[in-house]
């Protein structure tokens, strides 16, 4: 049986889904869409996972949908595309859902459902070398993955409709200056980088780290009073628990906070 096109390794509270189609940079099929899902699914199901990792295989993380098998549909095209989106969508929706931080570590180039992916991300290390395009428009095709809404939040509507209208090719550094990536580093030292990251956020408090997350990514979608609300009903629950106790603990006796696994 040939490798799965979706990788999922989970080792002490750290989960890393990589996206496993190298020699074709990593495209989207169906297969890969569905692996995508089935693997987030299995993430969102598991106990104790602090941190997600989302990367590529090979030399560029995803260069989006895989065009070629489009091509091969034929008058069947808006099946095919249909059937990804099918799985695409739905992975897309539980990565935002869960509590845990996803971060993005991207290489080489992310174009398309690629760049949604990362547009999701909670957090995104890009090495210096690495492009962002959207592509949809390019080849007569419309803009999916959630690209559409995270976007015009993470970066404005003015770029989020450059990017979308002119298929703009945005460099590491502009695509950190516009506030898609979070940090470039060195192509050599994107793997470090994105370990020390990830040590960071796995000794933190889970909960807190779930809480926080979830709030900002609700404070779109409701308002200032409803959010004032939301944000004391967490507070009150994370004072409250174990790891709040002991934070507050550990800053007042100046040590380091030991957080629950």
């Amino acid at each position: 049986m040939s490798e799965s096109p979706v990788l999922i390794e989970t080792n002490q509270g750290i989960a890393r889904l990589t996206l496993n189609r190298p020699d074709v940079a990593n495209v989207i099929d169906v297969a890969l869409a569905r692996a995508l899902h089935d693997a987030v699914a299995e993430i969102a199901a598991t106990e104790g996972v602090r941190v997600v990792v989302l990367t590529g295989s090979g030399k560029r993380f995803c260069a989006g949908g895989d065009v070629r098998s489009f091509a091969e549909s034929g008058d069947a095209l808006g099946d095919e595309l249909a059937a990804v989106l099918a799985d695409l969508h739905p992975a897309v929706e539980l990565l935002a859902a869960l509590d845990a931080p996803v971060i993005a570590a991207v290489q080489g180039s992310a174009a398309g459902a690629g760049l949604a992916l990362v547009a999701g991300a909670d957090l995104v290390v890009a090495a210096a070398s690495t492009k962002f395009v959207m592509a949809y428009t390019g080849i007569g095709l419309v803009p999916d993955g959630g690209s559409t809404w995270y976007l015009p939040r993470v970066i404005g509507m003015r770029r989020a409709l450059e990017l979308a209208l002119t298929n703009r090719v945005l460099s590491a550094d502009e695509a950190c200056d516009w506030g898609l990536v979070t940090q470039v580093v060195p192509d050599a030292e994107l793997s470090e980088r994105v370990e020390a990251l990830v040590a960071t956020l796995s000794s933190g408090a889970p909960r807190a780290l779930g809480s926080a997350k979830q709030l900002i990514r609700a404070s779109f979608a409701t308002t200032l009073d409803a959010q004032l609300a939301h944000e004391a009903t967490r507070m009150v629950l994370a004072g409250g628990s174990p790891d709040g106790r002991e934070g507050v603990a550990a800053f007042v006796e100046k040590r380091t906070p030991t957080f629950t696994r």
